[in-house]
Order: C-alpha cells, then sequence, then structure tokens
C-alpha cells in the first residue's frame, strides 16, 4: 500500500453550464488541476483553462460563478478533447483529488470514455471524518472555516470559489491541511480512496 506523502496526487476542479432549457446538457466551461507531491500544494504544477462553450449554448441561471462575463471568452476558448496532451500526464496514472469526486469522476468519464481515471479521493468525505464537529462541509464553507482563506489568497490572488483553479488549490490545500494532522501523516492512497 502506497502512502499519500510518497507519491504525486492531482486535485482537479470543473466549472459546468448546468443543464438548461432545450435539452443542453451540463459542459465544463473551466477545468482546474494542481498536484500535490509529498502532501504539499505544489503551484509550479498546476494547470487551467477555460473551456470552449458556443455562444449561444445557455447556461442554467443558478449556475454558480463568473460565467456571465466570459461569454466571449468561453466562445473562443479550446475545446477539453483540445487540451488532452496537456491534460493527460496529469490525469492518467496519479491518484485523482476532488471535493465530491463523483461530479468531476463523472464529467470526465463522459468526456474521455475510453481512458481509465483514479483511484479517487474524496476531500468532502475526509473533511466530514478530520472535523466531525463543523456543521458545513461545502468547500467554499470550509475555507474560512478552518482559517485557510488567507493561505488561498496567497495562493490564487485574485481568485474566489467557483473558479476551477481557485477551487482545485482549495481542495487541495484543505488535504494538504488535514495530512499535516497527527493521525493522517501516515495514510494510505487505499485507505482514502475507501472514504465516503
Amino acid at each position: 500500500m502506497i502512502r499519500v506523502a510518497e507519491c504525486d496526487l492531482v486535485a482537479l476542479d470543473f466549472e459546468t453550464t448546468g443543464t438548461a432549457e432545450g435539452g443542453f446538457l451540463n459542459t465544463p466551461w473551466q477545468i482546474g488541476l494542481v498536484v500535490i507531491a509529498n502532501g504539499r500544494v505544489t503551484l509550479e504544477r498546476s494547470f487551467q483553462s477555460l473551456l470552449h462553450v458556443p455562444e449561444d449554448q445557455p447556461f442554467n441561471p443558478y449556475a454558480p460563478g463568473r460565467w456571465a462575463q466570459l461569454r466571449h471568452e468561453l466562445a473562443q476558448a479550446p475545446a477539453i478533447t483540445e487540451l488532452w496532451p496537456q491534460l493527460q500526464p496529469m490525469l492518467i496514472g496519479h491518484p485523482l483529488v476532488a471535493h465530491h469526486a463523483p461530479t468531476e469522476r463523472t464529467l470526465l468519464r463522459q468526456l474521455f470514455p475510453l481512458q481509465e481515471f483514479g483511484p479517487w479521493i474524496d476531500t468532502l468525505a475526509i473533511a466530514r471524518m478530520a472535523f466531525p464537529k463543523l456543521s458545513d462541509y461545502k468547500l467554499e464553507n470550509l475555507v474560512p472555516a478552518l482559517g485557510l482563506a488567507p493561505l488561498l489568497e496567497q495562493r490564487c490572488p485574485g481568485l474566489a470559489s467557483h473558479d476551477a483553479f481557485y477551487d482545485a488549490v482549495a481542495c487541495a490545500t484543505l488535504l494538504e491541511t488535514v495530512l499535516a494532522a497527527p493521525g493522517w501523516n501516515h495514510a494510505r492512497i487505499e485507505e482514502l480512496a475507501a472514504l465516503r
């Protein structure tokens, strides 16, 4: 069994359009990834990009994020399949980390159905176990509740929750914080992947 502190993990986040009238499916419009190496967030090994959404494709009006200000940029952005040469070295062969991992896992399976991804580590499940007295485990609320906001501001200046890169770094920072705590620093990939 491999200790988390002995390998590279990749935290990722998608921001999506949500489903919309007219049969428009949930489509990613932004992706953010960051490597966690030896239990530490490694910003120099990260990736972020807007993703192509046609200008005439509606968004669900309740979809979070700053997509409304970016519609022109999204129409010009690359399709995620065009980014595969850059994404593949980060997404294949590493444990993947996400906050509420089923969302990112489902999107990756839809986008790249012939690829195998994972194992998956869900920081939502980890946060519930590590901080059982909290009442809210949404990533945007965990960051201030755990005092991580100043570190996130330093790591992602000018960004905020519901930006894919910010949320990927927030997820990675949450895992980094937990792994530094007694009892967690010897955690193994298989143990964390089994948490639900």
